[in-house]
């Protein structure tokens, strides 16, 4: 019997400017003082997260004067210090590289990017969407990191 459920939705504004995306970041789902997202971060009439408010890539003054999609879309900064700081970060700790997603937006589009990301990051054993920052599945408690 497949056990694996239909896997939740990307939605486009959950991909951050950065190439993160917010869908697999724990602060977007916990359910305590939960953050909107990236992109509405950008906003500021937005509700920010105490642990997003401080982020220099969501915060970036160039980002928040041009209606550019993603870091990596004409910043004559790009790949700035701060973004490959996170980069090296992530890629070390839980094996995301945000470099590798612009790269692959740049490349294939972001709707190509999202059907591969929910391929990528889904369990094996339930087909929930992991949690970047957590070693096991949040819905079934498979161990994937």
């Amino acid at each position: 019997m497949d056990r694996r459920k239909k896997t939740p939705t990307i939605p486009i504004r959950l991909i951050a400017p950065c190439g993160m995306n917010c869908r697999l970041c724990w602060g977007y789902i916990r359910e305590k003082n939960t953050c909107p997202g990236c992109r509405d971060l950008v906003r500021p009439e937005s509700r920010k997260s105490q642990s997003r408010s401080g982020c220099t890539v969501t915060n970036c003054d160039y980002l928040a004067g041009s209606k550019i999609p993603y870091c990596s879309d004409r910043c004559v900064r790009f790949p700035c210090s701060r973004l490959k700081q996170l980069d090296k970060r992530y890629r070390g700790k839980y094996g995301m590289s945000m470099l590798e997603n612009l790269r692959r937006i740049g490349e294939s589009g972001i709707r190509r990017f999202i059907r591969d990301e929910k391929a990528k990051w889904a369990c094996p054993e339930c087909g929930e969407l992991l949690c970047v920052h957590r070693p096991e599945c949040l819905s079934c408690g498979y161990k994937w990191h």
